[in-house]
């Protein structure tokens, strides 16, 4: 099937969970017109908006990928089972920002000058999450209850998430095997898998201990933890993706992901912020990091900021679903004024990614790493 020979890998894409029905599965037919970038108003090297467009048609592929899967020729899917995956993939893997697929056909047209064709698009992401969302027991993502929390899933969602990270092997085989770069992009995957599992780990451990007490939280442990967590794969991966396809070795651009490694790390710190500062409805989930124990930015700097006696008052109220130990922490962190030191992080850190940038010899990615930057700078959610 000449599909795609490009890759769209990591996508929080927008949808409506479908009906769970067998009417509702998107036909199998070859897909026209999968993917064009949509034409700049102004310099394609400075203009990084994406379009509605462009977002209707990544939203094709996405639909074209989950037919693949669930009529994938290797495995004899009956109703029920076929029903089953289609639920589930609609109700993961849709919604957000699509930050980490769109990156990819941004950076991709930014580091080659034109428009991506119907050859040259794809997807992966969702299973991160829903492992994160079970080993921290959220109870909403994205606005509606985690996968995992629906009565009829359960602990089914683990191997949901098996199934979700074997297709993604699956789609790089059957779309880029003959491509040049093909055992690279598989080399960058398997990278960025273990680089995010490891971080999941050090998360986890970091909350067990932390939950007898907060003496080793700080914001290096912090930073440890999002640089693996989150940075690699969030960040790093879309535009090493982009890089490879043009046929650049990752090698020569340690800069690059030098730079990405800080804004996915910068990214995350404004996720920390927004689960207790956020607005759930903005944000699309009930943050609880302070009940979770969770090593977040907003600890570390606390413990930083605080004096014996408050770090007391942490030590004592931090980690405990309790509402009124919530409570205590919350207006800790009041007295403290993290709002106004999450705004002088935030004004600095973009100062030094800005100078970092500018620093770079490639107009070309110059222009990339500047779209991630504009993507996250002061956003709400």
């Amino acid at each position: 099937m000449a599909f795609s020979n490009r890759v769209v890998i990591g996508g929080y894409l927008t949808s409506k969970w479908a009906p769970w029905h067998a009417s509702s599965r998107p036909s199998v037919g070859q897909p026209k017109n999968v993917l064009h970038c949509h034409q700049r108003s102004s310099d394609p090297l400075l203009s990084t908006t994406m379009s509605n467009d462009l977002k209707s048609k990544f939203m094709q592929v996405y639909d074209q990928l989950k037919s693949e899967l669930i009529h994938d020729p290797a495995f004899a899917f009956d109703d029920v089972s076929r029903q089953w995956v289609d639920k589930m993939i609609d109700y993961i893997v849709p919604g957000g920002k699509m930050t980490r697929g769109l990156s990819v056909v941004d950076s991709y047209q930014l580091l080659k000058r034109e428009e991506l064709t119907d050859d040259e698009a794809f997807l992966l992401q969702a299973y991160y999450l829903l492992y994160d969302d079970i080993m921290d027991g959220s109870h909403y993502r994205r606005g509606q209850p985690c996968w995992f929390r629906l009565p009829e899933v359960g602990m089914i969602a683990v191997n949901d998430g098996v199934l979700l990270r074997s297709h993604v092997t699956r789609i790089l085989k059957k779309h880029f095997q003959a491509k040049a770069y093909y055992v690279h992009l598989l080399d960058l995957f398997n990278e960025a898998e273990f680089q995010t599992v490891s971080g999941q780990m050090i998360d986890v451990i970091t909350t067990l201990v932390g939950e007898k007490g907060l003496s080793n939280y700080s914001l290096s442990l912090n930073r440890r933890i999002i640089q693996y967590k989150c940075s690699y794969y969030s960040f790093y991966l879309p535009v090493a993706c982009a890089l490879l396809m043009i046929g650049e070795n990752l090698e020569d651009h340690v800069q690059v992901k030098d730079i990405l490694v800080e804004m996915g790390i910068y990214y995350q710190v404004q996720d920390d912020y927004f689960d207790t500062f956020g607005d759930p409805k903005v944000v699309g989930k009930i943050g609880t990091d302070i009940e979770d124990c969770k090593c977040s930015w907003l600890i570390a700097k606390a413990l930083e900021l605080a004096n014996e006696e408050q770090k007391k008052i942490l030590n004592e109220n931090y980690g405990r679903k309790d509402l009124d130990k919530v409570a205590k922490v919350k207006e800790l962190y009041h007295t403290l004024n993290l709002q106004g030191a999450y705004e002088d992080y935030e004004k600095s850190t973009h100062e030094e990614l800005i100078t970092s940038i500018e620093a770079h010899p490639s107009k070309a990615l110059r222009a990339v790493l500047k779209s991630f930057l504009e993507k996250i700078y002061k956003r709400q959610k």
